[in-house]
């Protein structure tokens, strides 16, 4: 299959056929994020990618059951795209099951109610989402672009149309400063999302990024593996979706655990004191990644 750059997708995805619609992330300015600053935002020439989804079916067939569509953020195609790729992979794939892609709440609140509702039909079927804060104070100091509400909107809208989400929290986001605003903004917004699947990362300040530059200056610091953990307890103990299925088994983690909000939240939230209190081995740094 042909990529342009470094592709990402989520851990949830691995068995995935990664199919590259867009190019890069047309946002790109968070400024903990270096996942796509090596690219120019652009859309591949619809002929390319219904090539790739040909060439895909000639060799796997029936062996793809779900199709990931990258870059960053593909939800910013426009329907003429949308339509021809969901069409061309329910039509070349037999045992297809589902196709997601990155979105964030802008691209989301960009679709009307129909044409959320359409592609829904034509097969995409979960959004990954990455409000990362549910503290406005931090999301606009790491330029997401997004408030906490129009995150809430853009849940909203995907629900009505039938998707599900997987929405993704950065523990660390807000810095030592603002450590605790940050993990209960985040455990309300989670709430208030009601995402079908919810998972914690930690924040890695990567050299190059306009946060590793804040760092440098005195302007950020992050929050020690202590102060991460606690964060993942206070949003442990306060997210309540209807029924969420949680992990921290990113790499980025110091404590990969996994449950279901709100059903195992006393057994998740007694494993993270069991860490502070030095009970349980974390996760090495030479074994953690992005």
């Amino acid at each position: 299959m042909r990529y342009v750059g470094r592709i990402y997708r989520p851990p949830s995805e691995a068995d995935a056929y990664i199919l590259q619609a867009t190019i890069g992330c047309s946002w790109n300015k968070c400024t903990y994020c270096d996942m796509y600053r090596d690219k120019q935002f652009a859309v591949r020439p619809l002929a390319d990618t219904l090539a790739d989804i040909a060439t895909a079916a000639a060799r796997f067939g029936s062996d793809v059951r779900k199709v990931f569509v990258a870059d960053g953020d593909a939800l910013a195609l426009d329907m003429v795209h949308w339509r021809a790729i969901l069409k061309g992979c329910r039509e070349s794939f037999s045992s297809l099951r589902r196709v997601s892609c990155y979105a964030m709440a802008s691209n989301v609140l960009a679709k009307t109610a129909d044409e959320l509702a359409e592609l829904r039909e034509l097969g995409l079927e979960l959004l990954y989402i990455g409000p990362e804060s549910g503290d406005d104070a931090t999301l606009k100091r790491i330029a997401k672009g997004s408030t906490a509400a129009d995150h809430v909107a853009a849940a909203a809208r995907a629900h009505a149309a039938g998707m599900r989400l997987s929405v993704i929290f950065l523990l660390g986001a807000g810095g030592i400063e603002r450590s605790g605003e940050h993990a209960r903004a985040s455990a309300e917004l989670a709430t208030a999302m009601d995402p079908r699947f919810l998972s914690a990362l930690t924040l890695t300040v990567v050299p190059g990024t306009p946060i590793a530059r804040a760092e440098a200056k005195g302007l950020f610091r992050l929050p020690d593996v202590a102060g991460t953990l606690r964060e993942l307890r206070t949003f442990l103990a306060g997210a309540a979706p209807t029924d969420a299925v949680f992990r921290s088994n990113h790499a980025s983690n110091h404590l990969p655990i996994a449950g279901r909000l709100p059903r195992d939240r006393d057994a998740m939230v007694a494993a993270v004191d069991a860490a502070l209190a030095g009970e349980v081995a974390l996760r090495p740094d030479w074994l953690r990644g992005l």
